[in-house]
């Protein structure tokens, strides 16, 4: 009777070479995506980009170390991270670093035995470096991106509540489509200038507290001491011994300008700017408000064009939530579904309450 066969001592088994080929094959698609990125990028994000592609290729020589003769013809990397070589490619946007961030956290170093404990230490390292640049990118898009984001769900859930509303009412289709892109012009205008305002209002805090440019011109002139002028530095939030420091150093060496802790600068450009932020918010809001009135344009009527109004609001509300997932580094599923319910909530109440005051005027 034959018996089965038996790897011999130090053979790795089939699984074993099976699971080596996957890290081997992922390792090298995810060097492929920070390349891909650094080819869109210049200076400090480039080299920091680099420098995690050679780390992931460091780990694929680890697996083909392992495999040895039994590497095989290269294999193709998990699906997801195909996808993110290919947005890499094309698109290189923040959207791929929050993206990369998440494929990150699911490295499975810290229980694969055939790991070292270098590379599992590697990818928490990974983790926070791709955290910060993903940061920047939120930074650098944040102003904008928020009045898309709040225009797009103000104009999704506003609208859809009221077509709703006035639907329970029990007025007429014509009267709900004329009243729904009322709603929708309304809202966008009444978005537009108030995201324009309130970027403003943020931009003008921030330029009454920037320093002025041509203070250094008094330095020569000024009759105080270190310790006086240390008083304009701790002013700026400077811990007292570093702003004594500090002062004493300007009036040893004068510079050729006066030196402020931190900017304004900076902060305003995380706000963006009034006139983009208001065309974001307007345009997104009316995309938004849009949705909900669509099943009416196409002539469908009463419990039809609700059922799909409802159907279409929903599928966007999972989209926009999931988005909003993805760059804060959360699981899109569950903020899409966040979404979902808090919208079809709202407009579940405002139908109630309209279907209320419907019969009650009826």
């Amino acid at each position: 009777m034959a018996g089965a066969a038996v790897t011999p001592p130090g053979t790795p088994s089939p699984a074993a070479l099976r699971r080596w080929r996957r890290r081997l094959a992922d390792e090298r698609e995810e060097a492929k995506v920070y390349r891909s990125l650094a080819g869109r990028r210049t200076g400090e994000e480039r080299e920091i980009l680099l420098g995690l592609a050679e780390a992931e290729e460091r780990h694929a020589a680890h697996w083909a170390t392992l495999l040895g003769d039994e590497v095989g013809p290269p294999q193709r990397g998990e699906f997801r991270m195909r996808m993110l070589a290919w947005l890499a490619r094309h698109f290189g946007s923040v959207f791929v670093l929050a993206l990369a961030q998440r494929a990150e956290t699911r490295s499975p170093y810290d229980t694969d035995l055939d790991a070292t404990r270098a590379m599992a230490a590697d990818e928490r390292v990974h983790e926070e470096v791709v955290r910060g640049l993903a940061a920047r990118g939120r930074a650098r898009v944040s102003g904008t991106f928020r009045a898309a984001v709040f225009g797009a769900n103000d104009g999704l859930v506003s609208n859809l509540a009221l077509v709703l509303g006035v639907s329970g009412g029990g007025v007429s289709s014509e009267a709900v489509l004329l009243t729904g892109l009322a709603g929708l012009l309304a809202g966008a205008l009444s978005m537009g200038a108030g995201e324009y305002v309130s970027v403003r209002s943020q931009r003008e805090l921030l330029e009454a507290s920037t320093p002025d440019p041509t203070a250094h011109t008094a330095v020569p002139e000024l009759d105080v001491d270190a310790n006086e002028l240390a008083l304009v530095y701790r002013a700026r939030g400077m811990p007292a011994e570093e702003a004594e420091r500090h002062a004493a150093n300007l009036l040893q060496h004068y510079p050729s300008r006066l030196e402020t802790p931190g900017g304004a600068d900076a902060g305003s450009d995380v706000i963006g700017t009034g006139i983009g932020a208001a065309m974001s918010s307007f345009c997104f809001f009316a995309t938004g408000a849009a949705i909900p009135v669509l099943p009416f344009l196409f002539g469908l009527t009463e419990t039809a064009a609700l059922i799909v109004a409802c159907v279409l609001v929903g599928l966007a509300l999972l989209l926009t939530g999931a988005i909003v997932g993805v760059l804060s580094g959360g699981p899109p599923l569950r903020r899409g579904l966040r979404q979902l319910i808090i919208g079809l909530g709202a407009a579940a109440v405002t139908y109630g309450l309209g279907l209320l005051f419907g019969a009650s005027l009826g």
